[in-house]
């Protein structure tokens, strides 16, 4: 009993009707056009991006981890990253920086999707907010 050959189907991205490469077989989900192949490359990524969060969050911060001295800090606290070091540790600190990295980036996102509720009337910049009485450092970079 032979197998019948590969029949048509329509590409899963401009959905028009292509026959398949006879080496491909079932395997092939698009025409062949190198748009719909990026656009069908593009998904899968993003499909795997989602399923696999925590890939690259693990891999960035073992890599960290293993680096040995003083970590290069990407926050600008102005506090004494040696000093600090000395008292918690080298692990402990590239772990907080880590972790505030994050809660970083997911207040700006959460900021950026809600407006001002108390803010300044439309078409005005709010004005510097000045933390610790100290004028040269404020919350805001306009």
């Amino acid at each position: 009993m032979t197998r019948s050959p590969t029949r048509k189907r329509p590409c899963r991205i401009c959905k028009r009707w292509f026959m398949p490469h006879p080496r491909l077989k079932d395997r092939q989900k698009t025409c062949g056009d190198p748009p719909c192949q990026r656009e069908w490359h593009r998904r899968k990524c993003e499909q795997w991006n989602h399923n696999n969060v925590d890939y690259f969050k693990d891999n960035y911060l073992d890599k960290k981890l293993e680096l040995t001295g003083t970590p290069r800090s990407r926050l600008k606290t102005g506090l004494p990253l040696c000093y600090v070091q000395q008292l918690i540790g080298t692990d402990q600190l590239i772990i907080l920086e880590y972790l505030s990295q994050l809660l970083m980036r997911r207040c700006r996102h959460q900021c950026s999707q809600h407006p001002m509720a108390n803010g300044p009337p439309s078409g005005q910049q709010p004005g510097p907010v000045f933390l610790r009485g100290d004028p040269h450092s404020s919350c805001c970079n306009h």
